[in-house]
């Protein structure tokens, strides 16, 4: 059985990660385009990138989303995406973290790679005195609420050429409405939760410089 620390050692590299942060709100098809953009240069030698993006109201459908979980399709623009996992949200008040490292030099190992990505939520979650756990039987950091689960972090990636893109979101303070036009991730007897619904007021700059931190402690600077 491989430890945490083992796992993380894996995942760890002395070669710093450049984070960029986009101004305003960025759509989706520029986000993919960009992100597409700078998976091939990175194959090609370039740095690393951690990329902190907020989006305008939006659903994205992963590859495997059922049609059946897109409950009003009507409500805000959706589009399919080559990451992992079902339909999510994104939206104003919601830190979508794109995360574009080589594998390849950090291990080759994906599930390695997303358990590294929950720890960083984990951590993070933690400095801001919220407890959030993982589920072998659903993908995400929920946050236990009485007798009930609620997600509070979702991640979905994608690999290619050895390079992630694609990446994880926390729900700072969106409008928590707007993820009823889904069954978000395809789990129905749960709901989704933020830092404001839990009575925490913490900022988007706080929550990104604990992003930071906690990413580096895994993956290196």
């Amino acid at each position: 059985m491989i430890l945490r620390s083992e796992l993380h050692g894996l995942l760890k590299t002395a070669t710093p990660v450049r984070w960029e942060t986009a101004s305003g709100f960025t759509d989706y098809p520029q986000a993919v385009a960009l992100m597409e953009a700078k998976v091939a240069a990175i194959a090609d030698g370039a740095p690393e990138l951690v990329w902190l993006v907020e989006h305008p109201p939006i659903y994205t459908a992963g590859t495997s989303a059922k049609p059946a979980d897109l409950v009003d399709a009507t409500r805000f623009p959706v589009y399919e995406t080559g990451r992992g996992g079902q339909y999510t949200y994104h939206g104003p008040g919601q830190r979508v973290c794109y995360v574009m490292v080589d594998l390849k030099k950090r291990g080759h190992d994906v599930r390695a790679f997303v358990a590294g990505l929950e720890d960083v939520i984990i951590a993070t979650l933690a400095a801001f005195n919220i407890t959030g756990e993982r589920r072998e039987e659903r993908v995400g950091v929920w946050v236990k609420r009485g007798a009930r689960e609620d997600k509070i972090a979702a991640l979905g990636i994608r690999v290619r050429r050895g390079i992630t893109f694609h990446g994880l979101s926390i729900n700072l303070n969106p409008d928590l409405t707007h993820f009823s036009g889904i069954v978000p991730c395809g789990v129905t007897e749960h709901g989704v939760t933020s830092f404001a619904d839990l009575g925490l007021g913490a900022s988007m700059a706080e929550l990104d410089l604990e992003l930071h931190k906690q990413f580096t402690k895994i993956f290196g600077p």
